[in-house]
Formats: C-alpha cells, sequence, structure tokens
C-alpha cells in the first residue's frame, strides 16, 4: 500500500458516501478538498477533520454546472498545487415507473449522475495530465450491472458511468487510474429525494440490510492506497444479507 499523502478533491461530501469517503482519507493522511451544496454540512466536516489533525478546505459545488466544476478544480489545485484524485460521488436516485412520466427528474439524474462525473473528469484530467498522473474514482452502483422496475433512469445513468470510466481507463496509458465503485444498498440520503409513493415503500423494504457509508469508504480507500503501478478497475461492495 502507498503511504503518499495525495490531493483528493470529493464532490457530494456533505452527507453520505462522500462525507465518510472525506472522514477515511482524512485519517490516511490526504489532504482533502470537499464540494457539495451545502456549505454549512462540508464547513462541519472539515472542522471536524483539521480538529482531528487532518486537512481540509471546502468549497460550494453544484456538479450539474461545467463551470462551476471548473473552478472548484482550480480551486482545489490553486489551494495544495495539484490534484492526485477525484472522487466523482454526487449522485440523486428519484426512482419511479416510467409511465409515471417524471421527466424532471429523468433530467435531474442525467444532469447530476452522468453529466457531474463528465464535468469532473473535463476538469482534472487537463491537470492530471500536465502534473504527470492522477487517479479517477467514480462512484456508480449495482445499478451499473442491473436493472430493476422504477429504476430504469437511474440504472442507465449508472452503465453509462461504468462506461465511461472503462473508456477513460484504456485512453489512459497508465498515466491516469481509474476506479468505479459500485455500492449496493447503502445508508444515504438518496431515498428521501424518491417522489413516488410506490417506489418510495419499495426502498423501504430494499434498504433494510444496508451498509454503512463506511464500508464504502473503505472499498475507496483500498483503491486510492495501490501503488503507483497497480489500477483497481472495478470494485462491487453489497451486503452478504442482500440478493442484489
Amino acid at each position: 500500500m502507498s503511504t503518499e499523502a495525495k490531493v483528493v478533491v470529493v464532490t457530494g461530501a456533505s452527507s453520505g458516501i462522500g462525507e465518510a469517503t472525506a472522514r477515511r482519507l482524512a485519517a490516511d493522511g490526504h489532504r482533502l478538498f470537499l464540494g457539495a451544496r451545502r456549505t454549512h454540512r462540508l464547513d462541519a466536516l472539515s472542522r471536524e477533520v483539521t480538529e482531528s489533525g487532518g486537512t481540509a478546505a471546502f468549497r460550494r459545488l453544484d456538479v450539474t454546472d461545467a463551470a462551476d466544476v471548473r473552478a472548484f478544480v482550480a480551486a482545489a489545485r490553486e489551494h495544495y498545487g495539484r490534484v492526485d484524485v477525484v472522487v466523482n460521488n454526487a449522485g440523486v436516485m428519484p426512482l419511479s415507473p416510467l409511465d409515471a412520466l417524471k421527466v424532471d427528474e429523468w433530467d435531474r439524474m442525467i444532469d447530476v449522475n452522468l453529466r457531474g462525473v463528465l464535468y469532473g473528469i473535463a476538469a482534472a484530467l487537463p491537470v492530471m495530465r500536465a502534473q504527470g498522473g492522477g487517479h479517477f474514482v467514480n462512484v456508480a452502483s449495482v445499478g451499473a450491472y442491473e436493472v430493476s422496475p422504477t429504476a430504469a433512469v437511474y440504472c442507465a445513468t449508472k452503465f453509462a458511468v461504468r462506461a465511461i470510466s472503462e473508456g477513460l481507463r484504456q485512453e489512459s496509458d497508465g498515466t491516469v487510474r481509474v476506479t468505479l465503485v459500485s455500492p449496493g444498498v447503502t445508508e444515504s440520503e438518496l431515498a428521501e429525494g424518491i417522489s413516488d409513493p410506490v417506489a418510495r415503500e419499495a426502498m423501504k423494504a430494499y434498504r433494510a440490510v444496508a451498509l454503512p457509508a463506511s464500508a464504502i469508504a473503505e472499498a475507496i480507500a483500498y483503491a486510492v492506497a495501490q501503488p503507483a503501478g497497480v489500477d483497481v478497475n472495478e470494485i462491487v461492495v453489497r451486503p452478504a444479507a442482500s440478493a442484489r
């Protein structure tokens, strides 16, 4: 395992997997630059990290705005001098049957889950190329491998993230590492965004065996800690009691 302290950018860092990842990577000595829309939570998390002896800074971030993502990555580079790892974690999951025709929610998932990852790559890839290396960790889902009722659009965005991650890996010639981390059901605030009553009720039963967000953070930390010549490409993490 590498013990080198890295500059790690985390999107969607105000809760769930992003927040747990920030804590875990800070414990490993990495320097963090955190982004999300809820800056009061980022401020509290950054204070917690620094009071525990770690290093963290933050900036408000809207991953659906390409210019804002570029400014976010530029701010991280200005603050620390480089950007070694980008954890593209921000995501939304307003599940519903397709015949509910919740087009606005479809658009939101495409904007956050898919365009947000692409914007993160577009902002950080030139920086990583210029400094001679870097690492993208893209958080997908078991929905990147299978489709279930009410989740067609959500799964489509995660299938796309998986495809983009593999394409980026093949194009990187070993200079930029790419890891896809796909969680099964995990404790988070994602389900709170489900407006469809049928999908919301089904999610309650599905989440009965949810993993803690720290389990996904451990997987991310494992990939980040590998030596420069080792590229962990895909990690799927499911609850042991879950069939999906």
